[in-house]
């Protein structure tokens, strides 16, 4: 994806955010350390992906296709070489045509369909086995809707009312906010970023930086990943990502359940 989307989107990191926060919280409770969430991966530069298996990695198909490769990630402040990369078939990369286009006169309609035909995800195959981390699982449910999400990313960041810049750094510090499913279905499940006095006590979403990152449900067998950050509606958030009212949607991995273990479980 070009570099000007992983900008324009969010992203998303593409497209997404360091996590964009509520104007009336301090940023402080919405830091966390790194070991509250020790199978977060840091792609190179930026974008994330999530241990979900001692040698496999999954994250967000655009969050890796506009590098030209990557050879390691980091997981647990270590270097882990990367062997094999694997992009779902029906990942669709949006035409540069389009891009312009829409960046052109803001009418986002077609661009936007694009990526929600598109399936946005993508495993890595690490060259060692991870012995000082353990994986999240995946969760299988499809019952998404209603449930409050758990969103963590170093990306950009700012607050609902301000937003962010297109130019801010997409790699921050670590923080973590909450959000209420709004819609899900198929390949994605999105919510929105409501103002006070209808958020969250932590409301929050992500941004330009954030793509591939988790998107957690707390059940009674503890976190599971339910998504991961892709893309935000452009025209949602008025030519200023991170606003109030901007929709944020996420590859919903209950639908790639059964493609993830059928690469997992291939013979070398």
């Amino acid at each position: 994806m070009p570099r000007l989307l992983l900008l324009a989107l969010l992203g998303v990191s593409s497209c997404a955010s360091a996590i964009v926060i509520r104007d009336d919280v301090d940023d402080s409770n919405y830091r966390i350390p790194a070991s509250e969430f020790p199978a977060l991966v840091d792609l190179p530069g930026e974008g994330h992906g999530v241990l979900i298996a001692p040698q496999w990695v999954v994250t967000a198909a655009h969050a890796v296709t506009w590098q030209s490769r990557i050879d390691q990630v980091s997981i647990g402040g270590v270097a882990r070489g990367v062997a094999r990369l694997v992009i779902h078939q029906g990942y669709k990369r949006p035409p540069q045509e389009l891009l312009d286009q829409a960046l052109s006169t803001w009418d986002w309609t077609l661009f936007r369909a694009l990526l929600a035909s598109s399936d946005d995800v993508a495993l890595l195959r690490l060259a060692q086995p991870v012995t000082d981390v353990s994986p999240v699982a995946i969760s299988t449910s499809d019952a998404e809707f209603g449930q409050i999400i758990e969103v963590i990313g170093e990306g950009a960041t700012g607050n609902g009312v301000t937003g962010y810049a297109f130019g801010d750094s997409h790699r921050t510090e670590l923080r973590r906010a909450y959000n209420k499913v709004t819609s899900a279905h198929g390949r994605w499940l999105c919510y929105t970023f409501d103002k006070p006095p209808d958020a969250l006590p932590l409301e929050g979403g992500s941004g330009s930086g954030d793509s591939g990152g988790p998107v957690l449900l707390q059940t009674k067998k503890g976190l599971l990943l339910a998504g991961l950050t892709s893309w935000s509606d452009p025209q949602s958030t008025i030519r200023t990502p991170g606003r109030y009212g901007q929709v944020t949607c996420n590859v919903r991995l209950s639908h790639y359940k059964d493609w993830v273990e059928s690469i997992i479980s291939a013979k070398p």
